[in-house]
């Protein structure tokens, strides 16, 4: 299990993938936007999304728990 944290500050513009999808190392798993600059996030293992613990347009804080993958 690995859990994807947030790099920054900032709100979630856009979640790319849902619970139970296949994802591979590098694949965009959702895109956070801070100071209008878009910044994706990636997966670093490759797995299955276990949980989304945010939302559209949620705010987020450097260290937050994003996803969990297995």
């Amino acid at each position: 299990m690995a859990l994807v944290r947030s790099e920054i500050s900032g709100s979630v513009w856009k979640i790319e993938v849902a619970v139970g999808a296949k994802v591979a190392v590098g694949d965009t798993l959702l895109i956070l936007e801070s100071m209008k600059m878009e910044i994706p996030v990636e997966a670093e293992i490759a797995g299955v999304v276990e949980a989304i613990h945010v939302a559209d347009g949620d705010p987020v804080k450097e260290g937050q728990t994003l996803m969990v993958l297995a």
